[in-house]
């Protein structure tokens, strides 16, 4: 396989249950300026200690979109990034600078739709305490073997 080439998933190789491999990721501070950096979302609750124990956060704390994007990126690592159709979440609960958090993606459905060949996608961003931080949904279209 060449780099950057992804295995294909197949329509015909999912059922209801299946989970995609989990993704971990510790988020640092360094995680936070980053993004920042690349979003230009610059409130202070995001970099600032001072600012986020101003307004009673007990530290700063993650940028939901970031946290989106990990759960997002999780996702089209397992589908593919052209097979996502559909995604939205709601975000649950911040995220803090060393907190480890991991993906959970599962199949809920498949769906047959004319040509289109559809699975829908349950996916969570949690801590190591199984708190969730995003929940979600997805839905992917895939290929068929042959």
């Amino acid at each position: 396989m060449v780099a950057n080439e992804q295995q294909v998933l197949y329509f015909d190789d999912v059922k209801e249950g299946d989970q995609a491999p989990v993704k971990k990721h510790r988020i640092t501070r360094t995680d936070m300026v980053r993004y920042a950096g690349a979003s230009g979302d610059y409130m202070p609750m995001h970099h600032d200690e001072v600012f986020a124990k101003s307004i009673g956060q007990p530290s700063v704390f993650g940028h939901g979109m970031y946290s989106m994007g990990l759960l997002g990126a999780a996702i089209t690592d397992w589908v593919g990034k052209t097979a996502l159709t559909k995604y939205k979440v709601r975000f649950s609960s911040q995220t803090w600078p060393d907190e480890e958090l991991r993906t959970e993606v599962t199949v809920k459905g498949k769906i047959v739709e004319g040509e289109r060949h559809l699975v829908d996608l349950d996916c969570k961003l949690l801590n190591a305490d199984g708190d969730v931080k995003v929940v979600g949904e997805a839905q992917a279209e895939l290929p068929v073997r042959g």
